[in-house]
């Protein structure tokens, strides 16, 4: 865990509180943490259930791996600690976002359930939503829309989940999504209807 390095710091309570904005919003804040290996579909579900939700007049935002690493993180490699960090680091925004009333998307491999973990016990409970987007390594290898599968069996990527390095797959995810068999679009309707039967649109 990172150390707290500042010192003389104090938490400010918002006047607004995280109730009253999903009153204004007309829905709860949460974080719908999709997980899952490289390839199996994590972003693109992830966009398309953002776009249903926008389309529903919902207040969304996505927080995607690749896009992270681009600024936020762009300091971390894919070390078993760089990558806890990564995840550490995504977390704690996905909490502001989420405590702001924004449903936030998380689309990251985050392989080891004991980093997942401890990003869901910074949240209120239920506003973690673990997803686990469901695909084989062959699928994924199949897929492979980078290339990357091919350059961790040469050996040019190390520590690549799956090939190098291990996924820890969620023991108890709020949602399976079978990425194997179903088509996006039908996956997507999947995770807005498991919100709506839990009371996500419910202020």
């Amino acid at each position: 865990m990172a150390e707290q390095k500042a010192t003389n710091v104090t938490w400010h309570e918002h006047k607004v509180t995280t109730a009253e904005r999903a009153k204004l919003n007309g829905h709860k804040g949460a974080v719908l943490w999709f997980t899952g290996l490289s390839a199996c579909g994590k972003s693109t579900i992830a966009n398309a259930v953002d776009a249903m939700l926008f389309e529903m007049g919902k207040h969304s935002y996505i927080l995607d791996g690749d896009n992270i690493r681009m600024g936020l993180n762009k300091n971390l490699g894919f070390s078993a600690e760089d990558r806890a960090e990564n995840i550490r680091r995504i977390g704690e925004v996905a909490k502001l976002f989420a405590h702001g009333g924004t449903i936030t998307l998380t689309a990251f491999i985050s392989p080891y359930k004991a980093d997942r973990d401890k990003v869901r016990e910074i949240l209120q409970p239920g506003e973690f939503v673990e997803i686990l987007v469901d695909a084989s390594v062959e699928t994924c290898e199949q897929r492979d829309p980078k290339g990357l599968y091919k350059k961790a069996r040469a050996g040019e990527i190390k520590n690549f989940t799956g090939i190098s390095d291990p996924y820890e797959a969620p023991e108890k995810p709020e949602l399976v999504l079978d990425s194997n068999n179903k088509g996006i679009e039908e996956l997507a309707k999947e995770v807005i209807a498991y919100l709506e039967q839990k009371g996500y649109f419910a202020a």
